[in-house]
């Protein structure tokens, strides 16, 4: 069915539910699993970037370490072994994106928080904007 997974996480609890469903999945289809992290180096609302700031870097590097080491972890809770990637930069659903092109994924799964109304607009979702783009099929977990 699906022979390689890519599921974007941020690290929330509704992200690791979209890397546990991720995992079953590739496990019970044999698929590899690509477990992806995006940092943004801008405070989104106020476009000031971040990556100025001393120890920014180092603190980013440690963050994406710890999100993606619990990915993996639940991963291998289902007897998966899946492999781990950052971005740090651009638009996150661009970078989900093209890591799912360059990987050859299949599949992309992620999480949605189903914000509607005027907290929806202000900060956009980038699950849809996946969703909208994507060439291959996506999985939304609520």
């Amino acid at each position: 069915m699906y022979s390689r997974i890519l599921t974007a996480t941020d690290g929330s609890p509704l992200s690791r539910r979209a890397v546990r469903a991720a995992a079953e999945l590739a496990g019970a289809t044999g698929a590899r699993l690509t477990v992806l992290h995006v940092v943004s180096p801008y405070l989104q609302s106020a476009g000031i970037s971040l990556a100025k700031l001393p120890g920014y870097g180092r603190a980013v590097d440690k963050a994406a370490r710890g999100v993606l080491a619990a990915a993996r972890a639940q991963a291998r809770a289902c007897n998966v072994n899946a492999e781990a990637a950052t971005v740090v930069g651009g638009d996150p659903w661009k970078a989900i994106l093209r890591e799912a092109g360059a990987r050859g994924c299949d599949l992309i799964v992620m999480a949605s928080h189903g914000r509607r109304g005027l907290k929806g607009l202000i900060l956009g979702s980038e699950t849809a904007k996946v969703l909208a783009h994507a060439k291959v099929p996506v999985l939304v977990c609520r």
